[in-house]
């Protein structure tokens, strides 16, 4: 892929559910849209080096989730549920592309909330295509989880443990002591981003079939520490288009390996339209 140039984005302020979100846009006009959905603990701006590849073939949305970068808002862990995310994300792709379906990217948190955008019903009518990086469908890995336990194997249970450890983390973000230590360590967007984790992770999380007609790209980034291949597969009972594509980058490769992600996204974009064509055709 060439260098990128340097881009112009246009600026403006969508309103969400219940919140009001920082929304920037480059690319052609007229072109397919494509939203990119940032993680925890980033803004909109992990996605730069990305859309500098993507803007001169698609219109490149970008915006900063609830709570984050110019997103600010004091909601309560629970205006942070899932539902509420994807209703934000839902209220960016009608605003960016109200007379045809955009495509959507999520990375870490912004996959998962994306997930949950793309399972309600009558998603496919808004949603062209969805490429995941880093962040699982939660129900679909409560129910891989169940299964695992209610019939288990020596190897689901190896592999239920290797992810329960590479996630084990998540306990420490969502005790009490983190907000302190990562006023010190790390930052506002940190500490803001906990809501995240406490809105959504609890023992009490209500098992629930989700489904989706959308095409799903899965970009598995080998070198991931917190998601193993496990968490990945926990989806394919519950999608009838999904493709998954290992690659030997690490949690940040949008960051690190913008070119390699774009071209994974361009790729996944051409899929999709070709498979639309050959359903009209």
């Amino acid at each position: 892929m060439d260098s990128p140039s340097p881009l112009t984005w246009r600026r403006r302020t969508v309103r969400g559910d219940g919140v009001d979100l920082a929304v920037q846009e480059t690319g052609e006009p007229d072109a397919t849209a494509v939203v990119l959905v940032h993680g925890y603990p980033d803004t909109h701006r992990m996605w730069l080096p990305v859309a500098e590849r993507l803007a001169p073939h698609l219109r490149v949305v970008v915006y900063d989730t609830r709570g984050q970068g110019f997103s600010p808002t004091g909601a309560s862990d629970d205006a942070f549920a899932l539902p509420h995310l994807a209703a934000d994300l839902m209220a960016v792709v009608d605003a960016a592309s109200p007379d045809r379906p955009a495509h959507v990217v999520g990375h870490d948190w912004g996959s998962v909330q994306a997930w949950e955008a793309v399972c309600e019903p009558g998603a496919a009518d808004r949603i062209a295509g969805f490429t995941s990086i880093s962040g699982p469908n939660l129900d679909h890995v409560a129910a891989w989880t169940r299964r695992t336990l209610l019939h288990p194997t020596p190897a689901g249970i190896a592999r239920l443990a290797g992810q329960g450890l590479a996630s084990s983390y998540v306990s420490f973000l969502v005790s009490p002591l983190a907000p302190p230590v990562l006023r010190v360590v790390g930052g506002r967007e940190m500490v803001s981003g906990l809501r995240y984790y406490r809105g959504n992770v609890t023992f009490r999380r209500r098992l629930r079939e989700r489904r989706t007609t959308v095409p799903v790209l899965q970009l598995a980034l080998t070198r991931d520490p917190a998601i193993r291949e496990a968490a990945l597969e926990a989806s394919e009972p519950w999608c009838d288009d999904l493709r998954r594509v290992h690659l030997p980058l690490g949690h940040w490769a949008p960051r690190t390996d913008p070119e390699v992600v774009a071209e994974a996204v361009l790729s996944h974009v051409s899929y999709v339209a070709t498979r639309r064509t050959g359903a009209t055709g």
